[in-house]
């Protein structure tokens, strides 16, 4: 069995793709967000909570929890959700950082005594923003699907909070 040498183009692609790896590594970077904002399904209430983000080049991985307080008189139930997410970003722009999310977890809806528990999904996108130092600011949008029965399947939230890179 003859092995062939790869050919002129697929070499040049490897050396490309090798060259971007090294030029564009740098060591892992960790962030870190308390939040506020409003969930808007069915009736805006105010949601609060915290992400925190450990990326690789542009892909990294965030776990988030938050929660949003029922609103009894709007038929609105609070939810807590804690989603694992992937994430993907752009390196730094202007000293502006943009990201997507997609990713899934648990929530428990809850709305005059009555709780239910199941499994979600979210998807959304932000921007990280650095202020001084370590010390930012992070703007998110996110859409929730939210599986079995609950009272309502697809919730939009946005968020500003502050961020600490480490």
């Amino acid at each position: 069995m003859e092995v062939q040498s790869p050919q002129p183009m697929q070499r040049t692609t490897l050396l490309l793709f090798c060259l971007m790896l090294v030029v564009g590594a740098r060591d892992a970077s960790a962030d870190l967000t308390a939040f506020v904002g409003a969930t808007q399904t069915p009736s805006t209430r105010t949601a609060g909570g915290v992400a925190l983000s450990i990326s690789l080049l542009f892909v990294g991985f965030e776990f988030e929890y938050s929660d949003t307080r029922e609103d009894a008189a709007a038929e609105a139930p609070g939810l807590r959700s804690g989603m694992f997410n992937i994430q993907v970003q752009t390196p730094n722009v202007g000293g502006v950082r943009l990201y997507g999310t997609v990713g899934g977890g648990l929530y428990q809806e809850r709305l005059s005594g009555h709780r239910q528990t199941n499994l979600g999904g979210n998807v959304g996108g932000g921007v990280k923003i650095p202020i001084a130092g370590p010390i930012g600011v992070r703007l998110d949008y996110r859409v929730f699907m939210l599986g079995g029965d609950a009272r309502h399947t697809n919730l939009q939230r946005m968020y500003a909070g502050f961020n600490l890179a480490f």
